[in-house]
Order: structure tokens, then C-alpha cells, then sequence
């Protein structure tokens, strides 16, 4: 398996694989290698969201099928139980949810020594005030621009106040954070999302709903980097 090599170290791409094919991962993964820079994994356990989706198992063959970095986005309850497993297997980012976590920092800091990054997500509903003290701790934030758990959703522009308070706190602080979008991103709503304050973008449908995932990457990642260099 040749090296992998990030398509661009600034803007990160994330396609989620919910988007794609289960039968086909290894497959999905190939569709959009030189093109983006980290796969999302959507992990569901129908406690904290009402779906069901992919587990351990499932990471530890994507692991062995790529060298794309893996981006685990774990919508469970009981993240102080499983994040770490995730870590362990070679997830190169663990994002959990701030809603489903009693101790984020501790968890954050239990990722990072198993070799992975640490990232906090917060849905919808959730206000990110609530949060802001506990960034430095982290790696990435994840803002949801729709409500977790389900794919296909339509974004909610009004969820990007969330990234441009993060963005303007980091700022202040001068922190190093990624702060990533998940929700309804495509080529009409990612410049909105970027110029919030963006650089971490996950796109399902727009990337695997394609006739061309590559490209559709490819694009994607022009708009997102033409909105940022004016932002």
C-alpha cells in the first residue's frame, strides 16, 4: 500500500463514509485517496442517536484497507468506556460528544496519551458557551450543522454562529484547533461554513452521492479554500 499523502495539509476534506457503500469501504476509500485528507466515521450505537452504523471491527479493517487518516466521530453514550479503543486502534482523530461525556478533558487527555487526537463535538441544540473553557484540552471541535444521527440532512446555516464564536475565542487564545463542520455541506453551503471560520469540512452525499468522488472533493476544497483566503 503506497504512502498516503495529504492532499493539503490546510484545509482538511472529510468524506463520510455514512455516504458510502458498507459492502464496498475499502472501495469508498480508494474512490477519494490524493484527494482528501482524513475519512469520517460515523459511529451510532441507537442510544445517543437513534441509528445503528459501524464499531470497532469496522475501523480496525479500514485501518488495514488505508493509509487515510481516520476521523471517528462517536455519536455513543459511555464515550469514557469505548473512546479509547478507538485510539487504539489507530484512529488518527476521536471525536466525542460533549453532551454524552461527565469528564471531556480527562477523556481528551486518555486520547492523546493512546496516540490519537482529540476532538469534543457538540449538536445542535447544545450552546458552545457552555464549552469554550475546555478547548484548550483539544485538538478539533465539531460543530453539527444539522442534528446528529442521521445522514441526508439539510444544513442550518444558523448553526455557524457556534463556529465563529469558536474561531474568535481560539483567536483570543491563541489556540491551535481545528474546527470542523458536519451537517449538509456541499458545494452551495460550504464558503458560508469557512468563512465562519471552518477548515475541517465533513461532506457525505456531495462527496459519495457523485459520479466522480475525487473531483467532487476536489471541489469542494476549491470553494472552501477560495472563501477562506477572503475570510
Amino acid at each position: 500500500m503506497a504512502q498516503f499523502q495529504a492532499a493539503q495539509a490546510d484545509t482538511v476534506i472529510a468524506p463520510s463514509l455514512l455516504a458510502a457503500d458498507f459492502a464496498r469501504l475499502a472501495e469508498a476509500a480508494a474512490a477519494v485517496e490524493g484527494a482528501v485528507d482524513w475519512l469520517h466515521v460515523d459511529v451510532m450505537d441507537n442510544h445517543f442517536v437513534p441509528n445503528l452504523t459501524l464499531g470497532p471491527p469496522v475501523v480496525k479493517s479500514l485501518k488495514a484497507a488505508t493509509d487515510i487518516p481516520l476521523d471517528c466521530h462517536l455519536m455513543i453514550e459511555d464515550p469514557e468506556r469505548w473512546a479509547v479503543g478507538y485510539a487504539e486502534l489507530g484512529a488518527h482523530n476521536v471525536t466525542f460528544h460533549a453532551e454524552a461525556c461527565a469528564d471531556p478533558v480527562t477523556l481528551a487527555k486518555r486520547l492523546r496519551a493512546a496516540g490519537s487526537k482529540a476532538g469534543l463535538a457538540v449538536d445542535r441544540d447544545t450552546p458552545i458557551e457552555d464549552y469554550l473553557d475546555l478547548l484548550p484540552a483539544f485538538d478539533t471541535l465539531l460543530v453539527m450543522t444539522i442534528k446528529a444521527g442521521f445522514g441526508g440532512q439539510s444544513f442550518m446555516p444558523e448553526l455557524l454562529a457556534k463556529v465563529r464564536t469558536a474561531r474568535t475565542h481560539a483567536r483570543t487564545g491563541h489556540l491551535e484547533l481545528r474546527i470542523e463542520v458536519d451537517g449538509g455541506i456541499a458545494e452551495d453551503t460550504i464558503a458560508a461554513a469557512a468563512e465562519a471560520g471552518a477548515d475541517a469540512f465533513v461532506a457525505g452525499t456531495a462527496i459519495y452521492g457523485a459520479a466522480d468522488p475525487a473531483d467532487a472533493a476536489r471541489r469542494l476544497r476549491a470553494r472552501a479554500d477560495a472563501a477562506r483566503s477572503t475570510g
